[in-house]
């Protein structure tokens, strides 16, 4: 049982660090409100679209797509979408002091963050062949402990990010880092989008 949950621990805590999509997102929104109950809405929706990931990983349901290229294509196109329009929007949204705009709706907190998670492959593939792979060692109680684990790292890991993008925010006084951090975010959800388009040619191809 402690076996599976510090594995479990430590593979969700060495996928969910590296700087992606999902996690700018996160951030971003936690430095661009002045309050950390503002950027629940991102919070709560990345944290759930996970869960559902991983336990679609874990109970075998998501390796469909393996198995279906077109399904994958359409999964592609789609987050290909979202996150050029995720992107845009990132490039011109500016701190609530700069501008008479406020920050961004928890309606569109919560759409982006649905995009960036449900719609990103990578995020995706990574859920169903590391995560998918490695639950199906364990069984009964200890596939239990692993799965909920992993979900407990996301958990705290996009609550933390959060509460570090709302301190960067209220340190910068002049809403000039938000802005670089808004440019910053765009080019790597760009940079995610182009990694996209050329999984869409090899699939094509």
């Amino acid at each position: 049982m402690i076996q599976a949950t510090l594995h479990g621990f430590l593979l969700a805590l060495g996928l969910i660090l590296p700087l992606g999509a999902q996690n700018v997102f996160v951030f971003n929104q936690g430095a661009n409100h002045k309050s950390l109950k503002k950027s629940l809405p991102v919070v709560i929706t990345a944290g759930l679209c996970d869960t559902l990931l991983i336990l679609l990983a874990v109970l075998g349901v998501s390796l469909i797509l393996n198995h279906y290229p077109s399904l994958q294509l359409i999964v592609y196109i789609v987050g290909l979408f979202f996150l050029l329009y995720m992107a845009w929007s990132l490039w011109n949204e500016k701190p609530a002091d700069a501008t008479d705009q406020p920050p961004m709706s928890a309606k569109k907190q919560i759409g982006f963050a649905m995009s960036v998670s449900l719609l990103n492959p990578h995020a995706i593939m990574d859920t169903i062949g590391v995560i998918g792979t490695s639950a199906s060692i364990y069984s009964n109680d200890e596939k239990v402990a692993f799965t909920i684990a992993t979900i407990l790292v996301s958990w705290i890991w996009f609550i933390s990010l959060a509460l570090i993008g709302k301190f960067v925010g209220k340190v910068d006084k002049s809403g000039r880092f938000i802005l670089i951090l808004n440019k910053l975010s765009s080019a790597i959800i760009l940079i995610v989008a182009i990694l996209i388009i050329k999984n869409i040619y090899q699939i094509i191809s």
